[in-house]
């Protein structure tokens, strides 16, 4: 290969990873149209990038991972994959039992486990989301305790010495956790030190933990290690991860409920 075509590779390997993470994903037969390649080569940047760990390749095309270098924002998240989300934050919220301290983590999907949390009994709540408090502010019999700290402006959320040294004089009933990346070898990760941190805390506060995430979490791998799988007692995800993979996972030690 000579170094023109090196770079011509190279080039278009940046473009592609611009698109996934400008739009969310990208498609094979559209990346070929626009770049002038044939679907093929299109194929081979998208190997490339995927053994990078740049992307996630799917059928058809592939999505961005989330990295220190890029994350995506909480308002992104809330317009992919909702129905999935809604259905996995109804099966997490049904594994509440007896708990009545609950950690309820920043993102959308735990923010929707929030909004389908009862109104029937007292709860009290305890999160370093802003929006997930303001979902709850509100709400009848739930008592909610905000974590203090310097708010991130991508996901709204607390973070910091101030949010960690909070968590740190309670004791949880169960704290939902969500994560930008699950994989067996790799266990939960994120891409900031700081929300790593917060998420850490919240799981040695808490007596249970279940780990909320849309399929596409599962093999995806991020910057920050804050628990291994064995460290959760329930996973819930939708039936869009494959039977064969949950298995695997459940073999690490947690239930893993697809919905």
């Amino acid at each position: 290969m000579t170094a023109n075509t090196a770079r011509t590779a190279e080039e278009r390997q940046r473009e592609i990873v611009r698109a996934a993470r400008a739009t969310g994903s990208v498609d094979v037969t559209a990346l070929a149209a626009q770049l002038g390649v044939a679907k093929e080569t299109v194929r081979r940047d998208l190997r490339a990038l995927e053994d990078h760990g740049l992307i996630r390749r799917t059928h058809g095309g592939a999505y961005p991972v989330e990295s220190a270098g890029f994350e995506t924002t909480l308002a992104f998240r809330a317009t992919s994959h909702v129905p999935e989300k809604r259905r996995i934050a109804a099966a997490a919220a049904e594994l509440l039992g007896d708990a009545e301290t609950v950690f309820v983590d920043e993102g959308f999907t735990p923010q929707l486990i929030a909004e389908a949390l009862p109104r029937d009994r007292a709860l009290t709540v305890v999160t370093a989301s802003l929006p997930v408090a303001g979902a709850l502010a509100e709400a009848e019999n739930t008592s909610v305790l905000l974590l203090g700290g310097r708010v991130r402006p991508g996901t709204l959320a607390t973070v910091d010495h101030w949010t960690t040294k909070m968590l740190a004089g309670f004791v949880l009933d169960l704290a939902y956790i969500g994560a930008n990346g699950i994989s067996r070898e790799h266990g939960l990760t994120t891409p900031d030190p700081a929300v790593s941190e917060v998420k850490a805390q919240a799981m040695r506060a808490a007596r249970r933990t279940v780990f909320a995430g849309v399929h596409t979490k599962f093999g995806a791998v991020s910057f920050c290690r804050f628990a291994e799988i064995g460290a959760l007692e329930t996973i819930v995800t939708s039936t869009l991860l494959p039977s064969s993979e949950a298995h695997r996972y459940s073999l690490l030690g947690p239930q893993v409920v697809r919905v």
